[in-house]
């Protein structure tokens, strides 16, 4: 079976759709079915995707097509030339990374698509006005084209049908994301520290994240001395729409020499702020998947985090849950206190999350797939399909 990923993303840094397809092609490669996993990228995310797909398998092909580094020129590459390219490398599945346009007629090969969030209904804000129509146009046109939908939690599932044609749930499915083991921890070179305690907020700067809470909350902590006040905060992830209010926050409670944001960090990198921080804090009023707290729970950290749907999902007697409704400052300034005070917790094995478990997921939708294709082929044109 020959699969092409189609991650060809904005960003240069880690992102959660990069880290969703590094980690599904990972998990491809531990099945015997795959003769290849074709990765399709931007010529500027190569090196991160060569840092990260350190395997030696010959039959990972990383391809970085000729593309500008625009919203436009992304979106029309993969209307018009991707079909072009899975028919070029003999695809017998496309699997988009996250929602793009899908011109349908052009592939001669089943194509799914991973369903991470209902951001553009859930919370506008992430997008600004006009921008919000147009990935909501774009959500609804790939999820009506594509012929498989992996939702990757319960809860994006259910948000899908709660905003969009109940029809489109017919071919969902729940496949949630990988979670692989990091590689060994490194300290990261960008930051400034000292030995002092600190928490990790692993976020890009969008409304969903709700870092200011978290921003609020920590600075309380340390004026009321609540907590050790030479403790810092890292919060870790890519610029983005929340990034001048934050830092307009940062200036405004005082926080400068306290709170660090970093970006382009390794996974190695991220390992040593799991394995050392007092805490992982993940206050986003939504999320599709939270992979942060499932990373957190691998590695043994205490996790405090918004009491969602998203995040319930992993396991809720392993978390400590702050309630976003009044007074939610405070919520999650008491429910730090609290958890810091417990000692740091074991690793947690989340063996339904494991490449091996997922991998097999996947190849199960793309054998369902391939003989949908098939018979539907066969009906429409009376035509032999091959076999994968």
């Amino acid at each position: 079976m020959k699969v092409l990923i189609a991650a060809v993303a904005f960003s240069s840094e880690m992102s959660g759709v990069q880290r969703h397809a590094f980690n599904a092609v990972q998990s491809l490669l531990l099945r015997k079915e795959i003769e290849a996993v074709h990765l399709v990228i931007a010529p500027w995310q190569r090196k991160i995707a060569q840092d990260t797909l350190w395997s030696a398998d010959s039959r990972l092909i990383l391809h970085a097509v000729a593309i500008e580094d625009s919203a436009i020129s992304r979106n029309a590459w993969y209307y018009r030339h991707l079909p072009e390219l899975a028919c070029e490398l003999s695809a017998d599945i496309v699997h988009l990374a996250y929602p793009v346009p899908v011109n349908a007629s052009g592939f001669n090969c089943p194509v799914a698509v991973t369903l991470h969030d209902m951001y553009p209904y859930e919370i506008p804000r992430n997008f600004g006005f006009p921008k919000v129509l147009v990935n909501r146009m774009i959500l609804r046109q790939c999820l009506s084209a594509v012929d498989a939908i992996a939702c990757v939690s319960k809860t994006t599932q259910q948000r899908m049908c709660e905003y969009l044609p109940a029809k489109l749930n017919e071919k969902a499915m729940y496949i949630p994301n990988c979670v692989m083991p990091m590689p060994e921890a490194e300290q990261p070179a960008a930051l400034n520290w000292h030995g002092e305690p600190f928490l990790i907020c692993i976020a890009q700067h969008r409304c969903n994240k709700n870092i200011p809470l978290l921003l609020g909350s920590f600075a309380y902590l340390l004026r009321a001395g609540k907590i050790d006040t030479r403790t810092q905060l890292f919060v870790i992830g890519i610029n983005g729409p929340e990034t001048k209010r934050i830092h307009e926050k940062v200036t405004q409670y005082g926080l400068s020499a306290r709170v660090q944001l970093l970006s382009g960090v390794s996974e190695g990198e991220l390992h040593w702020c799991y394995a050392n921080c007092d805490a992982l804090v993940a206050p986003s009023i939504t999320e599709g998947f939270g992979l942060p707290v499932a990373e957190g729970l691998l590695a043994g950290c205490r996790v405090v985090c918004s009491e969602i749907g998203a995040h319930r999902e992993f396991s809720p007697k392993h978390c400590y849950f702050v309630d976003l409704g009044d007074n939610a400052e405070q919520s999650l300034a008491d429910t730090l206190t609290t958890a810091l005070d417990e000692p740091r917790p074991q690793p947690l094995a989340l063996p339904q999350f494991s490449a091996d478990k997922i991998g097999a997921q996947y190849i199960q939708l793309y054998h369902n797939l391939l003989e949908s294709w098939a018979v539907e082929n066969r009906r429409k044109f009376g035509i032999a399909v091959r076999e994968v």
